[in-house]
């Protein structure tokens, strides 16, 4: 760990023209969500959709603009400790309220037929099973942070604008993969059982809290900050990421359904038999004769 940040981190937000990119994106995006709700609303007025969702969504995007928008993203360009909390909410916090908006089932109520078939095609390619399976989402959202963070690759991507931003849409759509796949109320074809996904969900959580205790004590560690900041921001990552995985969890609780018991399948042609056979083990047993069963033929 050094003392001084990377070059260029300094200068990365190009004033407030510099955010208006940011600023109207996201507002682009909370008023495509409203469209499409409304459209849902006026193609199946019966159905509707849940204003729960539209206010997730809007979170989102509020959690978003806090990160992407003055202070924060100013704060985050010169010190570690912005630099992670802007981390905790593109990749944790904002991704989790834009999963549990549903945003793939709105999509599929007010796309064409056609574009609807083509959409749950693609859910169910094979890539998409892949990328989707709990353990791929895990390597990218969790595992990808000792690449970032115990190698040089940190200070190469903060010292690059560009770079900077892709990182940001790193966090945020491997944070949207993990949490879609661990409590998204969205169609996910290769989503395992709830067992499954709270064990990865463990696994998460020790995994941050690892990486976090080896950021504090400076293990392996390849950030070019000062040392109090580095520790600041490793206890933001410890406390922080606690929280937005209980978060997690209470989503997987809220949105999980029991699967309901099946019914042993009827023998063809012996329903009669197979509802009067308790009463004939009663009337066997206690020595009473047993009820007539009627046949097919038997007129009443």
């Amino acid at each position: 760990m050094d003392h001084d940040m990377p070059a260029g981190a300094h200068d990365a937000g190009g004033g407030l023209l510099g955010w208006l990119p940011s600023a109207l994106a996201l507002l682009s995006a909370a008023g495509a969500y409203l469209l499409l709700v409304r459209r849902a609303r006026r193609r199946n007025p019966a159905l509707g959709w849940s204003r729960w969702r539209t206010v997730s969504f809007q979170t989102g995007i509020t959690l978003l603009g806090a990160a992407l928008l003055p202070p924060v993203a100013p704060f985050a360009h010169h010190d570690f400790r912005g630099h992670m909390a802007q981390h905790m909410l593109i990749g944790m916090y904002a991704p989790l309220a834009l999963v549990l908006a549903a945003p793939v089932t709105l999509l599929l109520r007010t796309l064409p037929a056609s574009r609807g078939r083509q959409l749950t095609a693609v859910l169910h390619s094979p890539p998409a099973r892949i990328v989707a399976h709990p353990v791929p989402a895990l390597l990218l959202s969790t595992g990808s942070l000792a690449a970032l963070y115990f190698t040089p690759l940190y200070d190469m991507v903060t010292g690059d604008p560009a770079a900077h931003w892709l990182l940001h849409a790193h966090f945020l759509l491997s944070g949207c993969l993990f949490a879609y796949v661990i409590a998204g109320p969205d169609p996910a074809p290769s989503r395992p059982g709830v067992r499954a996904r709270l064990v990865l969900l463990g696994v998460a959580i020790a995994a941050h809290a690892v990486i976090s205790q080896l950021i504090y004590g400076g293990f392996w560690v390849d950030i070019h900050a000062p040392i109090d900041q580095v520790q600041a921001g490793a206890e933001i990552m410890y406390y922080g990421g606690d929280i937005a995985e209980l978060l997690l969890a209470a989503a997987l609780v809220a949105t999980w359904r029991p699967d309901r018991p099946r019914r042993p399948a009827p023998v063809p042609g012996d329903s009669a038999g197979t509802a009067f056979a308790p009463a004939v083990d009663r009337g066997r047993r206690s020595g009473q004769p047993c009820p007539r069963v009627l046949s097919r033929r038997t007129r009443v």
